[in-house]
């Protein structure tokens, strides 16, 4: 869909009449979860068919006026995106990669037949909401602010065709840890269900798709694991990807194998990062298919040593065992292994401005 849209807007700001009180936010960022508090403000922009974006402002954060009719409620015209907002040892304020979410953004988008929106707005709209609540770190170790940039139709109809109207909000979530069982390792279960089909909308970020997830991810949950793992539509064998998370996988030639974009699985800003920080560790980096009987064989057979999921929310994630109807198995020793462990410190030093970031991944807003 074609955009009108003004890169230029400027934004109105809308402060709180009654933010949060500093003691009940203090309460929260001790224990944020993942989640589960928001911010006291949000990011509004909307769309109209002819004019473009308009009407930028940073309001407090509350409920959305809706029309039944609205056309996300019928058609489920609705992307997002998701990423984070870091704070590091001096106490400045960075995002990591926001072009990139703003790219996978507008990629979604065109897949779902909803206008783009201009790169540097998506970028400037983040960074308004960090600003606006910039006093949400959590005080917890790993903590970050996790920003959820979305838009849907907005326009009152009933008919199958794309709206004309649209919103794009952001809002704030302080985050800790995305995993609550505590356990170094996750344990993951192969689903019967798919996630995605050749022509369909699985390399979007849409709703829908993790909508299709949730039958799958509570079955997964009622068995004892942390996340569900999905195979391939045509033939059920292929490795594709985690409910909301890439995975790799690490073998003892020192390579490493993620599963390859199809258009089936979700093209996530950490798996690029991680596989351009893999190849800089000297180790042979593929894209490529991989069954779940080869890595039940390289699993039993030792030359597979290591396996992790990664995605924004959770970063990197060790994956220790897998289980289905056909059984289960161990990777490794079931624990984190060296190079995820490596990986992910270098990735999160990146991120915290704790290591030099050589990529300009890193951008400081304050």
């Amino acid at each position: 869909m074609a955009t009108t849209a003004d890169t230029s807007l400027t934004f109105t700001r809308m402060p709180h009449p009654a933010p949060l009180a500093v003691e009940q936010r203090a309460a929260v960022l001790a224990d944020p979860g993942f989640g589960r508090a928001f911010t006291d403000h949000m990011v509004e922009i909307d769309y109209t068919e002819g004019k473009g974006w308009h009407g930028a402002r940073v309001a407090p954060y509350g409920p959305i006026p809706l029309d039944p009719a609205a056309a996300v409620l019928h058609y489920a015209q609705e992307i997002f995106e998701g990423l984070k907002a870091y704070r590091g040892a001096d106490g400045g304020i960075a995002l990591f990669r926001p072009e990139a979410n703003a790219q996978r953004f507008n990629a979604s988008a065109r897949r779902l037949a909803m206008p783009e929106l201009p790169e540097d707005l998506f970028v400037e709209a983040v960074r308004q909401q960090v600003m606006a609540d910039k006093d949400w770190f959590p005080n917890v170790e790993g903590g970050s602010l996790y920003l959820r940039p979305f838009m849907f139709a907005s326009e009152a109809f009933l008919g199958v065709r794309p709206s004309k109207e649209y919103k794009f909000l952001v809002i704030a979530s302080p985050a800790g840890n995305y995993f609550k069982s505590g356990a170094p390792a996750v344990s993951i279960w192969v689903s019967d269900y798919t996630r995605a089909a050749p022509g369909g909308t699985g390399a979007a970020k849409c709703g829908g798709n993790y909508a299709a997830s949730l039958v799958p991810t509570a079955e997964a949950f009622a068995r004892g694991h942390d996340q569900v793992l999905f195979l391939d539509a045509a033939e059920h064998k292929w490795v594709e990807e985690l409910g909301g998370m890439n995975l790799f996988f690490v073998f003892d030639d020192g390579s490493i194998l993620t599963p390859e974009l199809t258009g089936t699985i979700l093209p996530g800003i950490t798996r690029s990062s991680l596989l351009q920080l893999a190849s800089e560790e000297g180790l042979t980096v593929r894209e490529g298919r991989y069954s779940l009987d080869q890595w039940r064989a390289d699993a039993a057979s030792g030359k597979l040593i290591e396996a992790f999921a990664c995605g924004t929310a959770a970063v990197v994630t060790p994956v220790g065992k897998v289980a289905g109807n056909a059984g289960e198995f161990t990777i490794g020793s079931g624990g984190p292994g060296q190079l995820t462990q490596k990986l992910r410190q270098k990735l999160v030093g990146i991120q915290r401005g704790e290591i030099a970031d050589t990529h300009g991944w890193v951008k400081r807003i304050a």
